[in-house]
């Protein structure tokens, strides 16, 4: 199958690999008819992750079931399906108590961008769609395989609330998510913290009351004179980043929780503010199965749309140019179509 595959810092390329097969009873094949680039897929891309040269990459992907495994009994080849990037048997005791992404039989989508795609524990972590889903559909269907989800955890983590005032740290595509999801849960003020004029309209689309595009000190400075000097009843990190971390403290009132989702580089907690504010931190990895219903019903429904954080689709064939695009921050979020 065509796959991609990166060799090196900015070395992506679309080769021929072998086709996945079934090799344990609880696996599944889908035949991949979306996937995309995440921003996590930079990080190996730009150097700052370790790179296994030649191996696969992407982990976001919806398509048609093309085989089973024996103990599959839920899902047959035809069906639509959301795959969750981190794959789960949702019965383990971690799955029980809502936390997929600390399963025991915890698996990876390894080939989102690539024609076909090998999910682990297909029983427990895939859901199907009502049928083939309208087209139209796709990109707000893909998302959930991890951006909305992850954007979703963050606002659970923080715990938003009806009424309350919520900050988003990063303007990403999981930043998006993050401020629909706190919008969608009836945050009354909604902050984005966005430089860039596209990913602003978006945020407000998504239910942002406020757009702050400073930085560090003015930013904080920004969120303080937005909520009368007290700071936001709860922040959602998106971005993994030193600066984003300490902003999200800064900007987080006493005995808030900072939820934070983006993928930590180089970050050094703010332990003394901590401390001395009471402001908690919760999050990490989504347990993309545990909100992937309600996420579905809430996109089927019409309620929310969030596809909208994909500016461009491309050809598998020209995957290299997408990384290149969203590297340069030409693309908020690049969709693939095999």
């Amino acid at each position: 199958m065509r796959a991609t595959t990166i060799h090196a810092p900015r070395d992506i390329r679309l080769s021929e690999v072998d086709d996945p097969t079934i090799t344990a009873p609880t696996d599944a094949i889908v035949k991949v008819t979306a996937g995309c680039i995440c921003g996590s897929d930079l990080w190996p891309y730009r150097g700052e992750n370790d790179i296994d040269a030649g191996s696969t990459i992407g982990h976001e992907c919806v398509g048609v079931i093309e085989e089973v495994g024996s103990a599959v009994t839920s899902f047959k080849p035809g069906d639509f399906v959301i795959v969750p990037f981190d794959h789960c048997d949702n019965t383990c005791p971690h799955c029980r108590v809502g936390m997929q992404a600390a399963c025991d039989n915890l698996g990876f989508t390894a080939s989102g961008q690539a024609e076909y795609s090998l999910v682990t524990q297909a029983e427990g972590s895939l859901v199907k769609t009502d049928g083939m889903p309208d087209a139209s559909l796709i990109p707000s269907l893909l998302t959930l395989s991890d951006v909305m989800a992850t954007g979703w955890h963050a606002a659970v983590a923080a715990g938003v609330r009806k009424g309350g005032t919520a900050v988003v740290v990063g303007d990403g595509a999981v930043g998006l998510c993050g401020v629909l999801a706190a919008s969608q849960m009836g945050a009354e003020k909604v902050i984005a913290m966005s430089r860039h004029e596209p990913r602003q309209a978006i945020a407000r689309q998504f239910g942002a009351t406020h757009v702050i595009a400073e930085r560090d000190e003015a930013g904080t400075e920004a969120v303080m004179e937005i909520t009368g000097g007290v700071g936001a009843d709860a922040v959602l990190e998106c971005v993994g980043t030193d600066q984003a971390i300490k902003t999200a403290f800064a900007v987080a009132r006493p005995g808030s929780t900072v939820g934070f989702v983006g993928v930590p580089h180089g970050v050094e907690l703010p332990v003394r503010r901590m401390f001395q504010k009471n402001v908690g931190l919760a999050g990490g990895m989504a347990p993309v199965r545990q909100y992937l219903p309600e996420l579905l019903d809430l996109v089927t429904s019409g309620a929310i749309n969030p596809g909208l954080v994909f500016d461009a689709t491309m050809s598998l064939d020209d995957v290299a140019e997408g990384y290149k695009a969203m590297d340069e921050r030409r693309a908020i979020k690049v969709l693939l179509q095999p």
